[in-house]
């Protein structure tokens, strides 16, 4: 038993485990604020399992899925073209680098920009603001902070399933939540392995992500809870901003 890094183990396992967070109805809904603008490539930053992406694709964009995690890589690529939704996938971190081509648009669905520290989301989003050309779009969504302070403080989650059992320890310790994931998955022998890895994310208020945003040169256009919900009394926040002014 060793801790690993987030989405190491998880990969593989990450959209199964997720099959009730409504995807379907999720991408639909991010569909139609991208549909607003006249927009033909995107990058999804944090696409993980690519499942967004493959979405995105099939609406008609041109789609770039771009993680700092191989293994979640490697799940995207085989479930991309197991589905015919074909794209280009990059190994990246949107803080530390912005992506050699430009976009029209840019997406982080799903906690992706909960997993940037603090001290790095000023040039995660200047990265997306280079990554876009002019007027681009940036559509993206956090975990509220009501979400990590009901849901998520003190508490263990758990799913037990025929083939894995994933268990998730979870604590916040001042601005950022920590999870300590265990998985139990079924070889092909039979016998379960048992696997570990920490995830870490960071707290962020409305205010905090508007400022980062109009710091990067965005303009907020909208923010709202999930799928269009009273953002007040929401587990997520979904923003949409356009690059310049």
């Amino acid at each position: 038993m060793s801790d690993t890094a987030a989405y190491t183990n998880l990969a593989e396992w990450f959209e199964y485990l997720n099959d009730d967070c409504g995807y379907e109805n999720w991408s639909q809904y991010l569909i139609s604020k991208l549909k607003a603008f006249p927009l033909e490539s995107g990058l999804d930053v944090g696409c993980g399992g690519g499942w967004f992406t493959r979405a995105f694709t099939r609406a008609g964009y041109r789609m770039t899925g771009m993680d700092v995690s191989p293994q979640m890589l490697d799940c995207a690529q085989r479930k991309a073209l197991k589905e015919g939704a074909r794209g280009e996938y990059i190994l990246g971190d949107i803080a530390a680098k912005k992506p050699p081509k430009r976009f029209d648009f840019a997406t982080a669905i799903n906690d992706c920009v909960n997993y940037i520290p603090k001290n790095k989301l000023p040039s995660a989003f200047k990265n997306v603001a280079g990554a876009l050309g002019k007027n681009g779009v940036f559509l993206f969504d956090i975990s509220s902070p009501r979400k990590f302070e009901n849901k998520i403080a003190n508490t263990v989650s758990a799913d037990d399933r025929e083939d894995v059992t994933y268990l998730s320890f979870n604590r916040v310790e001042g601005d950022k939540a920590i999870m300590d994931v265990t998985l139990f998955a079924r070889r092909a022998d039979g016998a379960f392995t048992r696997t570990d890895e920490t995830h870490v994310q960071y707290i962020y208020t409305e205010e905090e992500i508007v400022s980062a945003l109009k710091e990067a040169g965005f303009t907020p256009l909208a923010v709202e809870g999930h799928l269009g919900e009273d953002k007040t009394t929401s587990d997520r926040l979904c923003f949409l901003a356009k690059k310049g002014v």
